[in-house]
Order: structure tokens, then C-alpha cells, then sequence
């Protein structure tokens, strides 16, 4: 086992994951708000008291914030989290008005916000890209190369040989994409598409739940067949390639959270599966520890889990903000400021839920409940 780094590395390595991404996010918005013509008043990497900071020929305040969990843009004129006109707003001068944030059209609005959480997921395709630009892409076709004695699969009939070409109605062509599906689903009886001999036939299977220890002493509970994949290639792409693959890493990763949280909402997989900035800066050294490959891998992982849960649309993220925007098209108004208003405390509430969930659940994994458990025992 492979000594897990101390808390200094732990948490240098989370600021040195995190940072960049809060950074890439913001300028996002930011980037976009500039060519749409809208001023930005503040650009802070954290929240709270202001440490050090300037103000560029722009006017806009560039700032590094006490609490560095997150950032902000503030563009001129978005006074609330509604983002809805105010009286002060109405009394400005025409010119002034133009570059805030309420002056612009829904196209626009919805652009700015969009923005930050693609622009994570961009970052994450030009991670993919880089990586395999430098090492390749491991390849391997969903052809099984062994059984697990007494596994799930060899009681369900798996062969060596058999060629799985879709699970359900999603199509299969990498190995690793049947594990992508199996991890997600223990105990979960499943429908599998064989081509065996060259004749197709269905195969149905349950993988059965065991618990996994990595190098460093993490423990998971996922589901396995017990298959084993046949040869695995390593293929250098062309540049025209690179692109392709790294939009088709990104998407596997992105499709495989929306799953995951969909059987966390099923009742499949448990919540204490749910991790937060602590159990973030624990990975961050553990990778750091693997190599530059392995850290860049876990970068782009956060990258597209920030610009996933920004999607989401929960008042207070730019998913939120995105769903009111597309009811405003609908309806061809805004959403009254008085629902806004009840929506983003909802939200807000929600996200303040969340956060005590996940760091309970961090706290839970270091042991910290245990301890605190058998002291007043």
C-alpha cells in the first residue's frame, strides 16, 4: 500500500486542483459577459473579507477572498440572486444601463451564465486531449477475455470470447464501458446483448456487490460480473482525433455522474457515497502521489463534476438561473420576483443540506464519528 500523503500535501494539492478550476469557471462567465458588453463590477476567487486584490482600467476589482471554496462575478447592475431590476437600476443614465447584466436580451443573459459550467467541461476535453496526445488511449473491445470462477458472470453463462454489444438499450463497444454500467448497479438484474459465434443472444446477469480497497486504503462498495477484458491497446491519435476523444471521455465521465446520481435517487446506492471538499482534498494528494497523469485525470474528474453540479437546476447554481430563463421564453415574461425570490431560499436551503450531508459523510470516512464514539463510550 502506498503511504497516503499528509494533510500539508493534502491540502496543497487540493488548492492547486481547485484553485485553477474556480478560476477557469468564473473567467467563463466573465469572458462571455465582456463580449456580450457587460461591465463586471467584482471578479473574487473566494467569499468574505477581501485579502489582497486591484482594480483594472476597466473598473472591474480582481480579488482574492478569506474563504477560498468557490468565486464570483458580480456584473454591474446584478443586485440579487433574481437578477431582477431594481428602482435603482431604472434611475441610471441610459449608457450606464446598457452594460449591466439585466440590459441584456434572454440570449444573452443565458449565454453569461452558461458559460461557467461549460466552460469546466471544455476544460476537461482539452485535459483528455493533452493526455492522450502525450501517452495515447488505452483501447480494449467489449470482448471477454476470461470468467471469474463462481462470479456472477460465470453463473449467468458468460464465455470467454463473447462480444457484449449493448446492456439495456445502450450500446456497448469498450470494455471499460461495461464496468462503467456494472460498477453503478449491484444486485440490479440486467439485460446483456452477446454476439457469440456470430450469433447475438441475451444474457441476463446481476453483478453481485463487493467491497473494493484501493492502494491507499479507500473503500468502495460496486458492483462486479466478474469479467475480465481481452487485449488492451494503446493507440496514438492523429490531432484530427484528439478532439473526438476527448469530447467522448468528457461525455462517458458527464453520463456516468448523471447515472450514478440516479441510482443514489433509486435508493441503489447509498448517500454516504457522496463526498465533499474534504474527501476532494484527500484524492487530490492520493493522486498527486500517482503521477502527473493521474492528478491531471482527477483534475478534469472535478472539472466536469463543478460544471455537472452548476447545471443542475437548483436555484442559487447556474442551472437555476438557466430553468427561469427558459420558463421566461416560454411564457414570454419573467418568472414574478416574488416566486424567484421563494425559489432561490429554497435552493439555498437545499445547497446549505447538501454541504452538512457530504462533509458529514467525509467526517464519517476518516473515521472521526467512530472516534468521537467510543470517547464518550
Amino acid at each position: 500500500m502506498i503511504e497516503t500523503p499528509g494533510f500539508f500535501w493534502s491540502l496543497l494539492f487540493f488548492f492547486v486542483a481547485i484553485g485553477p478550476l474556480i478560476f477557469i469557471h468564473e473567467m467563463g462567465h466573465y469572458l462571455v459577459g465582456r463580449w456580450c458588453g457587460v461591465k463586471a463590477d467584482v471578479f473574487s476567487i473566494g467569499f468574505g473579507r477581501e485579502m489582497a486584490g486591484w482594480t483594472d482600467k476597466r473598473g472591474t476589482r480582481w480579488k482574492l477572498s478569506l474563504l477560498p471554496l468557490g468565486g464570483y462575478v458580480k456584473f454591474a447592475g446584478d443586485m440579487s440572486p433574481a437578477s431582477e431590476p431594481s428602482d435603482e437600476w431604472k434611475q441610471l443614465p441610459a449608457g450606464e444601463r446598457a452594460v449591466t447584466f439585466q440590459a441584456q436580451t434572454l440570449w444573452k443573459r443565458a449565454l453569461i451564465v452558461a458559460a461557467g459550467p461549460f466552460t469546466n467541461l471544455l476544460l476537461a476535453v482539452f485535459i483528455f486531449m493533452g493526455i492522450f496526445a502525450a501517452y495515447g488511449q488505452p483501447r480494449a473491445l467489449s470482448v471477454i477475455g476470461a470468467v471469474v470462477p463462481g462470479s456472477a458472470a460465470a453463473v449467468a453463462g458468460f464465455k470467454p470470447g463473447d462480444r457484449i454489444v449493448a446492456i439495456g438499450e445502450t450500446a456497448i463497444d469498450q470494455f471499460d464501458e461495461i464496468s462503467d454500467i456494472v460498477a453503478l448497479r449491484p444486485g440490479v438484474s440486467m439485460s446483456f446483448k452477446v454476439l457469440r459465434s456470430g450469433k447475438e443472444q441475451t444474457i441476463i446477469a446481476a453483478p453481485a456487490e463487493e467491497v473494493f480497497k484501493d492502494r491507499f486504503g479507500n473503500i468502495a462498495k460496486l458492483g462486479r460480473l466478474g469479467l475480465q477484458s481481452g487485449k488492451i491497446e494503446v493507440v496514438k491519435l492523429s490531432p484530427p482525433e484528439l478532439p473526438v476523444a476527448g469530447v467522448v471521455q468528457t461525455w462517458r465521465v458527464l453520463n456516468s455522474m448523471v447515472d450514478g446520481l440516479a441510482q443514489i435517487i433509486l435508493g441503489r446506492i447509498s448517500v454516504k457515497e457522496l463526498g465533499g471538499p474534504l474527501k476532494i482534498g484527500k484524492y487530490s494528494g492520493q493522486m498527486a502521489t500517482l503521477g502527473v497523469v493521474a492528478f491531471l485525470g482527477f483534475v478534469a474528474l472535478i472539472s466536469i463534476n463543478l460544471g455537472f453540479i452548476n447545471l443542475l437546476p437548483i436555484p442559487m447554481l447556474d442551472g437555476g438561473h438557466l430553468t427561469f430563463y427558459a420558463l421566461e421564453a416560454i411564457l414570454r415574461k419573467p418568472v414574478s420576483a416574488q416566486v424567484q425570490e421563494w425559489a432561490f431560499r429554497a435552493g439555498f436551503a437545499v445547497l446549505i443540506g447538501f454541504m452538512v450531508l457530504v462533509n458529514f459523510n467525509d467526517l464519517e470516512s476518516f473515521g472521526v464519528w467512530s472516534k468521537l464514539s467510543s470517547l464518550i463510550g
